[in-house]
């Protein structure tokens, strides 16, 4: 089994390096994807490209995990994989936009400007639970605003099984809203985090990740 971790708007790979070195301490197979929303005005679909691209590169059973934003692009990229396990991620129908999801209007602590979006208060809304989140805040890039408008063209986890990872500290995602989603889950976890557990949270998150890869043995769908 390979984990493929799929970051969020304005993050990147990076922000999976506590998760990663843990997994493959586990003797897990670990694979990362950069999402080009992420610091240039690519959308959504251009994000699924590169989440499909990568799943196509890896051999065997794949086990693909999304943070936040990273939901979109796996929902819409990530059919015929082992298990999809969304960590306070979008996990949106065909034809929703995470704009359209959020109420239409960009939320207080976004900043548009032309076609990139910045976060006005990213340690309290993304690190909230973390005591030093400088370095963290000091490695976001500005956010494709077109990744947030673009329309879902698939759902996959209507064939593949998924976990959903409730972030009950979360200011980011309210938790009433990633519970409303977690219904199209398989399987769901809470973890008393806010919206970034692969940093204030490791070691809860990859022991559910573990978890998800038995069950996805167990349960192929």
């Amino acid at each position: 089994m390979t984990f493929l971790l799929v970051h969020g708007a304005w993050h990147g790979s990076w922000c999976w390096e506590q998760v990663a070195s843990r997994l493959a301490a586990s003797g897990a197979a670990v694979r990362t994807v950069d999402l080009p929303s992420a610091g240039t005005p690519a959308g959504l679909h251009d994000d699924a490209r590169a989440v499909r691209a990568a799943i196509d590169s890896l051999d065997g059973p794949v086990t693909v995990v999304a943070h936040s934003y990273g939901g979109q692009p796996v929902t819409e990229a990530a059919a015929g994989v082992d298990h999809i396990v969304y960590v306070a991620a979008f996990q949106l129908d065909e034809g929703d936009s995470v704009l359209g999801a959020i109420g239409g209007q960009p939320p207080s602590w976004w900043k548009v400007d032309g076609d990139f979006v910045t976060p006005l208060t990213p340690a309290e809304v993304f690190f909230n639970d973390i005591p030093d989140s400088a370095d963290a805040v000091a490695r976001l890039r500005p956010q494709s605003y077109a990744s947030f408008t673009e329309p879902l063209a698939a759902a996959a986890w209507k064939t593949v099984p998924s976990t959903y990872v409730l972030c009950d500290k979360d200011n980011a995602i309210p938790v009433f809203a990633q519970e409303a989603m977690s219904q199209r889950s398989s399987r769901v976890e809470r973890l008393s985090a806010g919206h970034s557990p692969f940093l204030s949270r490791p070691d809860e998150l990859v022991r559910i990740l573990l978890e998800s890869r038995t069950a996805a043995v167990r349960d192929p769908g």
